[in-house]
C-alpha cells in the first residue's frame, strides 16, 4: 500500500521494503545528519544507540579521551571531504591541506573537492621504515601561515611506510593554531593507532579523526565514522552534512555491534593480532628460500614488506604481474 501525501518513505517493491527492515526514511534531516527525524523514531532511536555503541568501541580499544562521534552513510573519502569542509566553513580564508603522503588515491581527492591546495610532505627513511618529516611540516606551517587549512595525517597504511608521527604533528597544530584531521581509515583494529590518536590529543592538537565502517566492523562499504574530542564539534561537523542520508549502514552496523557482542568483537581484535605474527613468520621463511626479506618495520602492524630483487630470478620472471598472480590465486589482501 503507498501512502497519499507523502513525498517520502513510500517504497513499491516489498522486497526492498524488507531488505530494509520497513527502515525507509533514513536517517537525519535537512539541516543535521544526526538530528532525530519525529517520522521516524524507530530509525533515529538506532542512529542514537549505535552512536552510543561505537563510542564505547572507540573508547575500549584505546582512544579514550573521544568525547563524540557521528556515523555517516557515506565512505571514508566522503567523510574526509565532510570534515575539510567543516574546516573551510570556520576558516574560509584559508585552503592548504599539508599532507604527509600515502600512496592512497582518496587522500588527494577530498582536498581537491573541498576545493583545497595539498602540499605534499615526502616521507623520509628511518631505518627500513618510511616515516614523516616533521621538520617539512613545520617548515610549510611557517611559510604558509594562516592561508593553512590544516594537517591532514594518516595512522593505518601500507608498509614500509608507518603510521605518522602524531603526536610532534598534534604539538605543531597546536603551536600554530592550525586544525588537524587524523586518517584512521582502518585504525579502529590496531591498539597502535587508536594509541597514538589519543596520545596526541592530550599532548597536542586533534580535532577529527575518520574511520571506515567495513574495514573495521565487516560490514559492506558504504559508511565511517567522524570522531572528536569536545560534543560541539561533532554536532557542528553534523551540521555540515546536506540533506538527510540512508541509514543502511547505519543499520549494518548496528546489526553486527549486537551479533558480535564486546566480547566477540575483541576476540576478532585478537585473532588479527596472532595471525599478524603468523603471517610475518611465514613470510620470513619464504623469504629465506628465495633470498629476499621482510622488511622491519616495526611501528606498523598492520602491514607487512617484502622486498622482491630482480637479480634474483630469470630474466623472463614478470616481478610486475606478482600482485594479479596472487589476486587468481584468492590472495586478496595484497597491494604491489
Amino acid at each position: 500500500m503507498l501512502e497519499r501525501g507523502r513525498r517520502e518513505g513510500r517504497v513499491y517493491s516489498e522486497l526492498v521494503r524488507q531488505k530494509n527492515y520497513y527502515l525507509s526514511h533514513g536517517m537525519g534531516r535537512s539541516g543535521d545528519i544526526a538530528a532525530n527525524q519525529p517520522k521516524a523514531a524507530g530509525s533515529a532511536l538506532m542512529c542514537r544507540v549505535t552512536e552510543g555503541l561505537v563510542l564505547d568501541v572507540l573508547k575500549s580499544t584505546g582512544c579514550n579521551n573521544t568525547k563524540s562521534c557521528v556515523v555517516l552513510p557515506v565512505a571514508t573519502g566522503m567523510a574526509l571531504l565532510t570534515s575539510l569542509l567543516y574546516f573551510r566553513q570556520c576558516n574560509p580564508d584559508a585552503s592548504i591541506v599539508i599532507w604527509p603522503r600515502i600512496d592512497q588515491g582518496t587522500c588527494v581527492k577530498s582536498p581537491q573537492t573541498a576545493g583545497c591546495q595539498l602540499e605534499v610532505v615526502e616521507p623520509v627513511l628511518e631505518g627500513e621504515s618510511l616515516v614523516t618529516d616533521v621538520g617539512r611540516v613545520e617548515e610549510l606551517l611557517n611559510h604558509h601561515g594562516d592561508k593553512v587549512l590544516c594537517v591532514m595525517t594518516t595512522t593505518s597504511c601500507f608498509a614500509p611506510r608507518t603510521p605518522d608521527k602524531l603526536v610532534h604533528i598534534a604539538e605543531l597544530c597546536k603551536r600554530y593554531n592550525r586544525a588537524h584531521l587524523v586518517n584512521n581509515a582502518y585504525g579502529i583494529q590496531c591498539s597502535r593507532c587508536m594509541g597514538l590518536i589519543n596520545t596526541a590529543s592530550l599532548n597536542g592538537r586533534v580535532d577529527l579523526y575518520v574511520q571506515s565502517l567495513d574495514k573495521n566492523f565487516l560490514v559492506p562499504v558504504g559508511g565511517s565514522i567522524v570522531a572528536g574530542f569536545t560534543k560541539e564539534i561533532i554536532s557542528s561537523v553534523s551540521q555540515t552534512y546536506p540533506g538527510r542520508g540512508s541509514s543502511s549502514p547505519v543499520l549494518d552496523l548496528f546489526i553486527t555491534l549486537l551479533s558480535m557482542g564486546k566480547e566477540g568483537f575483541f576476540s576478532l581484535l585478537s585473532q588479527r593480532k596472532k595471525v599478524y605474527a603468523q603471517l610475518k613468520g611465514k613470510l620470513q621463511e619464504l623469504a629465506t628460500v628465495y633470498k629476499e626479506r621482510v622488511l622491519e618495520t616495526p611501528n606498523n602492524q598492520i602491514s607487512l614488506a617484502f622486498t622482491l630483487t630482480p637479480s634474483n630470478y630469470k630474466e623472463d620472471c614478470k616481478l610486475t604481474e606478482i600482485g594479479s598472480k596472487l589476486f587468481t590465486r584468492n590472495v586478496t589482501a595484497r597491494a604491489s
